[in-house]
């Protein structure tokens, strides 16, 4: 029989604060089923994907430039997915072993990737750089001053910006059940998470303006969602089908530029997310096909083509 009584509502209530709200067995499961496996240095290109270490207490960046490195970051692709998307107080904490050829093996306590870059764009940047530096031969044509030639697509997920959701007043009343649970959502989070995304989004952009060549840096990012459109975990159907629509309404919103005074995105010129991912792509058509004609390796991959 239901019970309606409050007293139950408020044990539940306790009991959720003591776990993560979701055990994520069914993410396990979906990610071993389609990555199988799969080793980071299976990957189609190269990727950078951050974590964070709660043991260490320090990032874990899965790179595939530091497999030759650190050969024990050659992980399988599903335990560095599970891991990177297990947000604190959502899912639980993940950890895993690696060991890599030499039966060296490196144990992971992993958490969520935005604990250590919720916008990883200034990550990918150095890794890259870190790369030129090092005179890696994929960026053969590329001397380590010219951060001019950067292209970054930056893709956020939205947020609620726009709304007032807190106020000091209110702030200053709340203990520790406060920040982690107020109003539906969590205000420790959203601050940590806002201030990682704003951080970075300040600098990249400050540092292209500065470069003078802003529009290499293109960031697409909705900061006006409300309610339950910018909730982290409503699947329903309904919501889904409201994310689809906002993303294909911000195609044809101008591109934006955050206000480094205000922290609000605002239109910066004419061209809309559409027409700036169109040019984009043309631009890294034409720099491959520079690449291909000047890379010995492109040469020889022409000359089997040919023959």
């Amino acid at each position: 029989m239901y019970n309606s009584s409050p007293l139950v509502n408020v044990e539940d209530n306790l009991k959720s604060l003591g776990r993560p709200k979701y055990d994520g067995k069914y993410l396990h499961k979906m990610l071993k089923e389609k990555l199988g496996d799969k080793h980071l240095r299976d990957t189609l290109t190269n990727v950078v994907i951050p974590t964070f270490d709660i043991k260490r207490l320090q990032p874990v960046i899965f790179s595939s430039y530091q497999l030759k490195k650190k050969p024990s970051l050659d992980a399988l692709l599903s335990d560095i997915c599970i891991g990177t998307s297990a947000a604190p107080y959502y899912l639980p904490t993940y950890q895993f072993k690696s060991t890599n050829s030499n039966g060296e093996s490196r144990e992971f306590n992993l958490t969520d990737g935005g604990v250590a870059a919720n916008n990883p764009a200034l990550v990918a940047i150095s890794e890259v750089t870190k790369e030129i530096h090092q005179g890696n031969s994929d960026f053969f044509a590329i001397r380590s001053t010219e951060y001019g030639r950067f292209l970054v697509i930056s893709l956020g997920t939205g947020s609620a910006k726009s709304e007032e959701k807190y106020n000091a007043d209110d702030a200053a009343k709340w203990g520790l059940l406060g920040w982690l649970t107020k109003g539906g959502s969590s205000p420790l989070i959203d601050v940590f998470t806002q201030a990682s995304n704003d951080m970075v989004d300040f600098h990249l952009a400050t540092v292209f303006q500065a470069l003078d060549c802003e529009k290499n840096y293109l960031r697409i990012q909705d900061d006006t969602l409300e309610k339950t459109i910018s909730s982290v975990d409503i699947a329903t159907q309904e919501n889904l089908n409201n994310l689809v629509k906002v993303g294909e309404e911000l195609l044809k919103k101008p591109v934006s530029r955050v206000n480094l005074q205000t922290g609000i995105y605002e239109p910066a010129h004419q061209e809309t997310n559409e027409e700036a991912l169109v040019r984009v792509a043309q631009i890294l058509s034409r720099e491959r096909k520079v690449r291909e004609m000047r890379s010995p390796h492109g040469k020889a991959v022409a000359d089997i083509n040919s023959n």
